[in-house]
């Protein structure tokens, strides 16, 4: 059952420590990432993103598998469509969050971050209003699905503004710096021409 992979992830989540004071990283350059994995920012919308996961999977094996049995023709197709569409989208925002958490708790390195990110398949943002009947569903199940779509819309701007590998980002400590090689390589080539002459 797609329910069961939720449940799983669920008791893993919290088979494991929540640390909600891990070191800030220190630097002269700090990447949002690094800040944001690190702030009460994170720790919410990882409670949020795995209570939602935790809420849908009992949602999933108790009250929506009795109301599943009540739909016929097409609501009941839509049904079993819905709710595997939602469970795969809150498996992979799962495994986003549980890859930043353990990218912040130590537990992974940046390189490994970077090509477990690259597994994950976030989608843009979507709406309830793109599936065709969805007043016909159950009320509850349309809730999860609201939810879960206001989740991914906020995780997919997130990993958008992180930089998973710090050290990529573009160095921006001397803004001053940078102008005056802009400046040299717009002005300083002729220059040297002109010299050697």
């Amino acid at each position: 059952m797609v329910s069961e992979e939720l449940a799983i992830v669920s008791s893993r989540v919290m088979s494991t420590r929540t640390d909600s004071h891990a070191p800030a990283v220190r630097g002269t350059t700090v990447s949002f990432g690094a800040h944001f994995a690190a702030s009460d920012q994170f720790d919410a919308i990882f409670k949020e993103g795995m209570g939602l996961v935790e809420r849908t999977a009992a949602y999933l094996d108790g009250a929506g598998r009795k109301e599943a049995r009540e739909l016929r023709g097409p609501v009941a197709v839509l049904y079993a469509t819905e709710s595997m569409r939602l469970t795969t989208r809150l498996l992979e925002l799962a495994s986003w969050l549980m890859i930043r958490r353990a990218l912040k708790e130590g537990e992974i390195t940046t390189e490994e971050a970077r090509v477990k990110r690259g597994r994950v398949k976030l989608r843009g943002p979507g709406r309830p209003a793109h599936i065709r009947g969805f007043t016909d569903l159950p009320a509850t199940l349309r809730q999860l699905i609201d939810a879960s779509y206001a989740l991914s819309d906020r995780i997919f701007q997130l990993d958008r503004a992180i930089e998973v590998v710090p050290e990529k980002a573009p160095a921006i400590d001397n803004p001053v710096g940078a102008q005056v090689s802009r400046l040299e390589e717009a002005f300083g080539k002729p220059h040297r021409r002109s010299v050697g002459r």
